[in-house]
């Protein structure tokens, strides 16, 4: 990560992250279990793979330039993930296999045994104490679904607000910010542009 996008962040930071299309969707209409991110949903992540990709066939490219720039300084700095039940699920639990090696962390109500490297957590509150003593040194990512990042930006509890933004227009799914009432003064810490997406980062004031 960028001077300017640490600059003013706590050695250990709360960094809610996530990917939105111009139109402020963060899935597709129809996510869920089976469907992954919707309807187009996929189109989100096209920067992740540099390219198109589909549910059908697992992607073959990896980041590249300023999008692998990206991954890499947030990967880096990751001590521990906390991501809700409806992304956890839409994801399929990622195969029951924790996709980064640091600890995960999933709010849900669920009571049965949690995959390997995933903890289950009743509440953000919890999931953010242990995420926090998890990661050490290093930061705590929240990386969504929306309800999610609204929740923690509600509580005060991020310190810099990551978007990348999509070129596509959705024209439906679940927005990043409906019905969110709150006012947050946020700084603009830096941006990069690829091709696939615009990396935004935002310190929360």
């Amino acid at each position: 990560m960028s001077r300017a996008a640490r600059r003013g962040l706590p050695p250990t930071a709360t960094i809610a992250q996530i990917t939105m299309s111009l139109d402020g969707y963060v899935t597709g209409p129809g996510d869920g279990p089976g469907c992954g991110l919707g309807v187009g949903g996929e189109q989100l992540h096209y920067w992740v793979v540099e390219g198109p990709w589909s549910y059908d066939a697992e992607p073959t490219g990896e980041a590249t330039g300023v999008d692998k720039e990206y991954l890499d300084a947030s990967l880096a700095r990751l001590g521990a993930v906390i991501g809700g039940q409806g992304t956890f699920e839409a994801a399929d639990r990622w195969g029951g296999r924790n996709p980064w090696d640091v600890p995960f962390f999933v709010l849900t109500h669920r009571r049965d045994e949690p995959p390997p490297g995933f903890t289950f957590v009743d509440d953000l509150a919890t999931a953010l104490l242990r995420a926090r003593a998890a990661a050490g040194a290093k930061d705590v990512v929240v990386m969504g679904g929306a309800d999610v990042i609204r929740q923690a930006l509600a509580a005060r509890e991020v310190d810099q607000l990551e978007i990348s933004v999509a070129p596509v227009i959705l024209g439906g799914g679940k927005r990043l910010f409906d019905g969110f009432g709150q006012t947050v003064p946020l700084e603009q810490a830096d941006a990069l542009r690829s091709p696939w997406a615009t990396h935004l980062r935002y310190r929360v004031v």
